[in-house]
């Protein structure tokens, strides 16, 4: 028996290869990588694309000691509310749209003491600063020859 690896895209499959049986191919699930935010806070995760909301909500709960109930997930832009039983790639969030070096942003939400949740609000990044002239790079200067 030995194996192979066929590419799908940015998927990887796995085939057995057994002399007179047939090919079984298992998906391999690569990580996604989310920016979590709320107000001020961002929350840097990574998880399967098979993690289920709910789990991420647990995830979160680690980090924020707030119930997984009292949470609610959304886009961005708060358009869309992620339903617990649903999977991250159910809302497009994969290896190829939440990256290491460019995560997918997901919003989060707390319940507030009345039952309702709080309304969407995120703080923007804030910029660095402009670097001061002595650690610019500096021009290459032309030396006269004489």
């Amino acid at each position: 028996m030995g194996f192979s690896v066929h590419g799908c895209g940015d998927s990887a499959h796995l085939g057995l290869l057994n002399a007179g049986v047939e090919n079984r191919f298992i998906y391999t699930y690569k990580d996604v990588f989310l920016m979590v935010r709320r107000k001020k806070t961002t929350i840097f995760t990574d998880a399967k694309e098979t993690t289920t909301v709910r789990e991420l909500k647990k995830i979160i709960q680690g980090i924020t000691k707030v119930e997984p109930e009292n949470q609610q997930l959304m886009n961005e832009r708060g358009t869309e509310v992620f339903d617990d039983d649903k999977q991250l790639s159910d809302y497009n969030l994969s290896a190829q749209t939440a990256r290491a070096q460019s995560p997918a942003t997901v919003a989060l939400v707390f319940r507030q003491d009345n039952g309702e949740f709080e309304s969407l609000d995120i703080t923007s990044l804030s910029s660095p600063p402009e670097l001061p002239e002595v650690m610019k790079p500096q021009e290459p200067q032309a030396h006269e020859l004489n």
